[in-house]
């Protein structure tokens, strides 16, 4: 993709040209679940993602308004990445994809999101986590659940 126009006017390919790459789900992922907001914690993912790789797709993840980058207030020479509302629209797609690889004879190493109800409850703590106050912004404590869901 060149700038920001798509390659085509289909909402799928739009979608991949986004989202669609391994490294940016993996990123979403663990700043969804596991409750992974700074550099250092994402890099430390078990699927070995390089520096700069992970730093060009946390780029281009906030270029698309996926994430926001804001500077943390504990820490000067940290950066802290919050999911806008585009990227917590991921959740339900996230959900089908830990369904369709459990399907897929993965181990069952995690238990995945499973009911409308729980999607709803985790939605929720991910607005709150990302998008509430700076305050709670940065609090790690409600992730607790977020993690189960991974």
């Amino acid at each position: 993709m060149t700038g920001d126009c798509p390659r085509s006017s289909c909402a799928i390919n739009r979608t991949l040209e986004i989202i669609g790459d391994r490294w940016s789900m993996l990123i979403i992922r663990d700043i969804m679940f596991a409750g992974k907001r700074h550099f250092c914690e994402l890099l430390a993912c078990e699927e070995s993602i390089s520096s700069n790789i992970l730093a060009a797709r946390l780029k281009h993840l906030v270029a698309h308004g996926v994430l926001t980058k804001a500077d943390d207030p504990s820490h000067k020479q940290k950066a802290v990445y919050s999911l806008t509302e585009q990227g917590l629209a991921l959740l339900p797609l996230l959900a089908e994809m830990q369904q369709w690889g459990a399907a897929q004879r993965v181990p069952p190493s995690r238990r995945g999101v499973r009911s409308p109800a729980e999607l709803a409850e985790l939605a929720s703590a991910l607005r709150t986590a990302h998008l509430g106050s700076s305050r709670r912004r940065h609090d790690r404590r409600g992730h607790k659940r977020l993690r189960a869901a991974r």
